[in-house]
């Protein structure tokens, strides 16, 4: 994909293309992320430098300095926040859309199997036998109990 194309939902439904999407997008952000946190803490550093204004409080100036600052690094964690978001997607959108169908057919097949053994062993009287066995044990003690009685 050239670079003048832009992304669309189409392209995202390959996984190779996903990962391409992903490597530039990480490539786009990264610097940004890296540019926003040390203007932030060169901001940071200049603000909490200013000297007091007149009738702040004790401590009033170095709040007012993260308080200023705060926005630029809350804006550097959510670029941040973005890229792990297309990280996220890109491993639900596997799970979900590629992974799914191949562990549904795992599991009627694991059904399918149980149910084929299942209908061997009733056949061949197995479960009959446990519990005339367990009847045989106990003799007649339970014979008068009912259920929910």
């Amino acid at each position: 994909m050239s670079s003048a194309e832009k992304w669309t939902s189409e392209h995202l439904l390959s996984s190779a293309d996903r990962a391409i999407h992903l490597e530039q997008r990480r490539a786009q952000l990264l610097p940004i992320v890296d540019d926003l946190r040390r203007l932030a803490r060169e901001m940071d550093a200049e603000v909490k430098e200013m000297e007091s204004i007149e009738g702040d409080l004790p401590g009033q100036a170095r709040l007012r300095a993260w308080h200023v600052a705060k926005p630029l690094f809350k804006a550097a964690d959510d670029v941040e926040k973005a890229l792990a978001d297309l990280i996220s997607f890109n491993a639900r959108f596997q799970k979900a859309y590629e992974d799914l169908p191949q562990k549904r057919e795992e599991k009627r097949r694991r059904k399918a199997l149980a149910k084929n053994g299942q209908a061997t062993a009733i056949e061949s009287g197995q479960a009959g036998t446990a519990v005339q066995a367990k009847r045989d044990e106990f003799g007649d003690v339970f014979d008068g109990l009912r259920r929910g009685a």
